[in-house]
């Protein structure tokens, strides 16, 4: 393989990524800091009315185009309602289990722009108070956040600046271990938004001039259902999104190679492409596992599903424990960027 990737420096990258608060519907901070991040790069970028980030690489052929996405959006939650105990009662945004942000810290942002810290309890946790508090249900009715601030009302936690409709942050706890893991809360997707910004970098950086104009869609509504299902040129013949590959009982997909998707609860992915990729891959060494998603979709399944007429494709790193505590290892992230940089400068599945 070639020097590049240099997953450290990836890796270091996922890390900053994923400790900017990004709950859909609130990614303004994390976009600056995706602009910032290629603001020395020769590169044409322009944010969509939905706040995403499209860059665009111009490429020898201009009339079919590629576009890549990632999302920077994570799950997170609003305030649904201020307690008369000064507890507020949550929203979830996004598809997570409430018992995955149990006794997790958290941050609410007001709509000044102050944060406080937080920690998202069981109402019912002290055990020297509910007798039965290991069997009350985890849903929005139980869950609630503690303030760290001294408020015993909710005109006390109003007097904060805090109101309904408030964003809340989980704390991503991420840490890179010497063993070659990266776990955190929001490697979906951010996993995957780092690697492009460094396969964009190297692009650039290099030299490399693609065989067709390449579009990078970093989308901020997927976990919601529509980041990727807009602004798609309409040059563009290849999609392809770059999302976490899904671990767990049935699943092929590890830690430690490259996912491709053969099919998620949208149904199957253009065959044409799966087999490209997996042809890309055993050409140039890279382990990677074919794989379903059976409770799954992506920004390159909804394009599919608001009409678009391209080939869609899906990869990633393997990511395990999704939407909750997170992790990968640096060789999976090692032949998911192996498998970009092929991909990019590979002639189209039609050709």
């Amino acid at each position: 393989m070639s020097t590049y990737p240099d997953t450290s420096k990836t890796i270091q990258l996922i890390k900053e990524l994923v400790e900017i608060p990004s709950p859909s519907g609130n990614t303004d901070q994390i976009m600056g800091f995706v602009e910032e991040h290629l603001s020395d790069l020769d590169v044409e970028m322009k944010r969509n009315r939905k706040g995403a980030l499209i860059i665009t690489i111009q490429g020898e052929n201009t009339l079919s185009h590629r576009m890549l996405t990632a999302h920077v959006d994570a799950l997170g939650a609003m305030v649904k309602e201020i307690k008369a105990d000064g507890r507020l009662r949550l929203s979830m945004i996004g598809g997570f289990r409430w018992n995955a942000v149990e006794g997790e810290y958290c941050q609410i942002e007001t709509s000044s722009g102050k944060t406080y810290s937080g920690t998202i309890l069981m109402h019912q946790t002290s055990v020297h108070v509910y007798k039965n508090a290991g069997e009350a249900k985890r849903d929005e009715t139980n869950i609630e956040v503690r303030i760290d601030e001294k408020v015993t009302n909710a005109t006390e936690v109003r007097e904060l600046g805090i109101e309904v409709g408030d964003f809340v942050s989980f704390d991503p706890r991420a840490e890179i271990t010497e063993s070659g893991f990266i776990k955190s809360r929001h490697l979906d997707d951010k996993a995957s938004v780092g690697m492009l910004l460094e396969l964009i970098r190297q692009i650039k950086t290099k030299g490399i001039v693609l065989p067709y104009t390449t579009h990078f869609l970093i989308s901020n509504n997927e976990e919601i259902g529509y980041g990727g299902n807009s602004n798609i040129p309409p040059e563009t013949v290849e999609y392809l999104a770059v999302d976490m590959g899904a671990i767990g009982d049935g699943q092929c997909t590890d830690e430690y190679t490259v996912s491709i998707c053969a099919k998620d609860s949208s149904g199957p992915y253009h065959y044409g492409l799966r087999k490209h990729l997996v042809q890309l891959a055993e050409d140039n060494g890279i382990d990677y596992k074919v794989d379903i998603y059976p409770y799954y979709g992506s920004d390159a399944s909804a394009a599919i599903k608001a009409g678009f007429d391209i080939v869609h494709g899906l990869i990633g790193a393997g990511i395990d424990a999704s939407h909750a505590y997170e992790r990968t290892h640096e060789s999976s992230i090692l032949h998911t960027e192996n498998l970009l940089w092929h991909y990019v400068q590979s002639k189209m599945v039609k050709e």
